[in-house]
């Protein structure tokens, strides 16, 4: 539903695309996320960021993390930093920085709920490195983030006046008016050359130096350099035949399934938590992975009197749930509801979308994994994307337009021609 500005290319396109007074930041004076603990939502404390608590008396008087559990991760600040530069999974570096509370309260349902991810799978290096790069660097995650914190601080511009929105660009999170699809909107209309959307690919050949690529309609396009942003397991299926060691390790890029739905209700009929949404840990063994309250994290998502949430489910938390059919999931999901939030209102409608295979998953050595493709692809062959480098808006951006230059370097300059 939005797009991080501390990675900034999605934020750079959408002005190179005069999207400007476009651009949506969130409502910062509900930024509050629950985690539900023992059944009940609890506030995340304030000044934790991501997991690391930078604030004392509120991370002290939390009930969030047990006694012990704070104390297990205090340590964080004398335990010696790993500096051998090998990948782990996310759970073994929660766990011998901040212990097995941490990981079970916070990094798991927070960081590898960004990624649908299961945490004793999930590559560091891949996802979170800034984490092993402030322990590399400061010896503890919590000096590391003290540091940055401060260094933030000493630069950044003065606070909004009277209470107001922060500027977009000052938003941790942004989002467009009418949804993140109207990035993809305005740079479609930008295009001029020879587009053919919506059309399927049914082969890739080499054939004398060149690609020929089979589309809809039983036509052809003849190309010096093709780019496959698609799925890896797409792109395996097309390279099966001109690359069959490359289609092998693309196909060896794990996938899940994830589910999300929208309820809508009448303002006066429930309440609702002020904050941006739930998270819940895999622990609380619920049948749906989070929650955002919609409305209440950007304006213009829903009409004054009515509240709009957004649950998630399946990835690899609920797997089982995306083999239901939507009566089904919609009559957990209003229990669940029910359960967590005290909601039991019909809601004034609903709308359920289904991403099958639609989350790769960046197990520990993916990014190997991924030197390894790009390395063995025949030569003006591409391949860029979420399966790659980075999941989100920002990252498929980014890669994007290192991809494209890479092609302009290497496929249609001429060699004497300086970069």
């Amino acid at each position: 539903d939005s797009f991080l500005t501390q990675k900034p290319w999605a934020l750079q396109l959408a002005r190179e695309l005069d999207l400007d007074d476009r651009l949506l930041g969130t409502n910062d004076r509900n930024r509050k996320v629950y985690v539900l603990n023992k059944d009940r939502p609890t506030p995340l404390p304030d000044g934790v960021l991501l997991i690391v608590p930078t604030k004392v008396m509120p991370f002290a008087m939390s009930p969030l993390i047990s006694p012990l559990g704070k104390l297990r991760m205090g340590l964080d600040l004398v335990i010696p930093a790993k500096k051998d530069g090998e990948d782990e999974t996310l759970a073994d570096f929660i766990t011998r920085r901040l212990g097995r509370e941490a990981l079970d309260k916070i990094a798991e349902p927070l960081m590898s709920g960004i990624y649908n991810a299961e945490a004793e799978r999930q590559s560091l290096l891949s996802t979170f490195p800034r984490f092993r790069a402030l322990e590399e660097k400061h010896g503890s995650l919590i000096k590391g983030m003290l540091a940055s914190r401060k260094a933030r601080s000493n630069g950044k511009s003065a606070s909004p006046e009277n209470g107001k929105h922060p500027r977009p660009a000052t938003s941790m999170f942004v989002s467009l008016r009418n949804g993140t699809e109207e990035l993809v909107q305005a740079l479609v209309s930008k295009l001029d050359e020879d587009m053919r959307l919506n059309s399927a690919v049914s082969h890739l050949r080499r054939i004398d130096g060149r690609f020929e690529l089979g589309i809809t309609g039983n036509k052809t396009i003849e190309a010096d350099a093709v780019v496959l942003a698609i799925p890896s397991y797409a792109a395996a299926h097309l390279l099966k035949g001109e690359a069959p060691h490359v289609a092998a390790k693309l196909e060896s890029i794990r996938y899940v399934s994830t589910g999300t739905i929208s309820l809508a209700y009448k303002a006066t009929d429930i309440k609702l938590l002020e904050g941006f949404g739930l998270v819940i840990p895999r622990s609380e063994g619920r049948s749906i992975n989070a929650v955002t309250f919609t409305s209440s994290k950007f304006d213009h998502r829903a009409p004054e009197d009515h509240v709009l949430l957004r649950v998630f489910f399946g990835g690899s938390r609920s797997p089982r749930m995306m083999d239901l059919d939507d009566e089904n999931v919609l009559s957990i999901v209003r229990g669940e509801l029910k359960a967590i939030l005290g909601i039991e209102s019909d809601p004034v409608f609903h709308r359920m979308f289904r991403w099958h295979r639609a989350n790769p998953q960046y197990d520990v050595g993916h990014l190997a994994l991924v030197d390894d493709i790009e390395a063995a692809l025949p030569a003006g062959l591409y391949v860029t994307g979420s399966p790659y480098r980075g999941i989100g808006l920002p990252d498929c951006v980014h890669q994007g337009q290192q991809t494209a230059a890479r092609i302009l370097v290497e496929r249609l300059l001429p060699s004497s021609e300086p970069v």
